[in-house]
């Protein structure tokens, strides 16, 4: 069976395939879209518990859309709802496009599962190079938000997104 859509013709299995390939980014989003409340809801919590709600977006907006303007004295750092916002929505677009991309690949493994292991393993080296990065360019926002509450976030989001991976595809498998 054919459709024709314009001056194209596109057979049923591109059609099936476009499908796929369209859910599979779908649940990269939410995925995405999950890590993200899960980062966001942690460092609520902190923030809530040392007495500054929305500290760390705060600190984060203005390192990001400010260009630190305010860091060098980060306890003295007023809440800023209109930086909360912004953040939140930058991280959140981040989050989704990384949801994205990781979906993708996880579509990928299901095809070859061994591609899944250097799937993995790709993911723990971003790990690792987000922390570097974050390190060496964002001393002024780590001196600001302690950096094991960054690798904890970081993973709490990993395993929220590894999740709803898993709930999504349960017959990935991963071999070396």
């Amino acid at each position: 069976m054919t459709v024709r859509i314009g001056a194209t013709v596109v057979s049923a299995s591109e059609q099936r395939e476009t499908a796929a390939v369209s859910k599979l980014y779908q649940e990269g989003i939410i995925a995405g879209l999950v890590g993200a409340a899960i980062v966001a809801i942690w460092f609520l919590i902190l923030d809530t518990f040392n007495g500054k709600p929305l500290y760390t977006p705060t600190v984060l907006g203005t390192a990001l859309f400010r260009r630190g303007a305010g860091l060098s004295s980060p306890e003295t750092l007023a809440v800023s709802l209109e930086m909360v916002a912004m953040f939140t929505w930058v991280h959140a677009l981040v989050f989704a496009a990384l949801g994205g991309v990781a979906s993708r690949l996880l579509g990928l493994a299901e095809r070859n599962p061994s591609l899944g292991f250097g799937i993995l393993l790709l993911f723990v080296v971003f790990e690792f190079g987000f922390m570097v990065a974050a390190m060496v360019f964002a001393k002024a926002v780590l001196t600001a938000l302690a950096w094991p509450a960054v690798l904890v976030a970081n993973l709490l989001a990993a395993a929220g997104m590894a999740g709803y991976f898993w709930v999504r595809h349960p017959n990935l498998r991963v071999r070396p």
